[in-house]
């Protein structure tokens, strides 16, 4: 069985006028003849399902993102790896994943939550 959730680091970076919160990823799994599952290469494709920051609206297909992916943001504040407008409320998310963050999930956490 494998559980993901998308909990609120904490850590707040802010950015001109609007807030930047980073998410870790969370997985458990039971793992049987494997000691580490991790991510094969920097084209991966991670499979979420997103929901709009403003309303709350959560996107009703599942969406991937790489590492390599890199989408340049309005106004030239950077890149994102994904950027998705809202169906409901019409703004735009972007999403960004930190490589120096990304890690294995080892045979001793299997009875925990483990950010990877």
């Amino acid at each position: 069985a494998v559980v993901i959730t998308f909990p609120t680091a904490g850590r707040k970076l802010i950015c001109g006028e609007s807030k930047m919160v980073k998410f870790g990823l969370q997985f458990k799994a039971t793992l049987e003849h494997i000691s580490k599952v991790r991510p094969d290469g920097e084209d991966f494709r991670w499979f979420l399902k997103l929901k709009c920051q403003n309303c709350g609206e959560i996107s009703d297909k599942w969406q991937y993102i790489t590492l390599m992916s890199s989408t340049p943001l309005k106004g030239g504040r950077g890149s994102a790896s994904m950027i998705q407008k809202c169906k409901l409320c019409s703004r735009e998310n972007s999403i960004d994943i930190l490589k120096d963050t990304i890690k294995p999930y080892n045979i001793q956490f299997y009875i925990q939550v483990e950010a990877i």
